[in-house]
């Protein structure tokens, strides 16, 4: 939940350094909680992240396989950058966008794959 993130302090930070069912990394943990507060800003902002978004994607649906980056994905990335996220290059992001579903990775050939969506 990023508002319970948002509020993480030192002493939450040290409780999770000790944590052994996670990665103890400190500036993960650090840049984890610092990007829930952006990204509660730009909700904030836009009224939603999917608002936000849609800025980039003009909500559509981009179809293409084989990248692990793209244009969208790297303008993304560099504007959550500018914002002050860490840990969201381009590779994050495309994922991201994959699993959201506004690029569509699927091959032809895919079980996955559907015929209905339009690119």
């Amino acid at each position: 939940n990023k508002k319970k993130i948002c509020k993480y302090d030192e002493e939450k930070i040290k409780e999770l350094l000790s944590n052994e069912k996670i990665i103890r990394n400190k500036l993960k943990i650090n840049a984890s909680i610092r990007n829930a507060r952006i990204f509660k800003n730009i909700q904030k902002e836009y009224g939603s992240f999917n608002n936000y978004l849609i800025t980039f994607t003009n909500n559509k649906t981009l179809y293409e396989i084989g990248k692990v980056t793209n244009d969208l994905s790297d303008l993304i990335s560099k504007d959550l950058i500018r914002r002050g996220m860490k840990f969201v290059g381009s590779t994050i992001i495309y994922s991201y966008l994959q699993a959201i579903g506004v690029i569509y990775s699927h091959d032809k050939d895919c079980f996955m794959y559907k015929k209905n969506i339009d690119f």
